[in-house]
């Protein structure tokens, strides 16, 4: 994932509340239950034939420095 497209993610995620609260819970889990989670998640979106450019996000979720940019720029999730 390029710094432009994550940039993008978090934009999107600013202007949608349903966004940023989603990639909230996910990206403030531990790595490893994180990406079990995203596990689930790509099994299920590929079982919708969803285009590999979401399918890459999904992927990007796993590793920590994506997940901590993104946490930092939302903040914590909320009650």
């Amino acid at each position: 994932m390029t710094p432009e497209e994550l940039d993008a993610i978090i934009h999107v995620a600013t202007r949608d509340p349903s966004v940023a609260r989603v990639l909230r819970e996910i990206c403030v889990l531990d790595g490893p239950v994180r990406s079990s989670a995203l596990d689930l998640v790509a099994a299920h979106l590929r079982s919708r034939a969803v285009a590999p450019d979401v399918l890459a996000c999904v992927a990007a979720l796993r590793r920590d420095e994506v997940a901590r940019r993104i946490a930092e720029a939302l903040g914590p999730p909320g009650p």
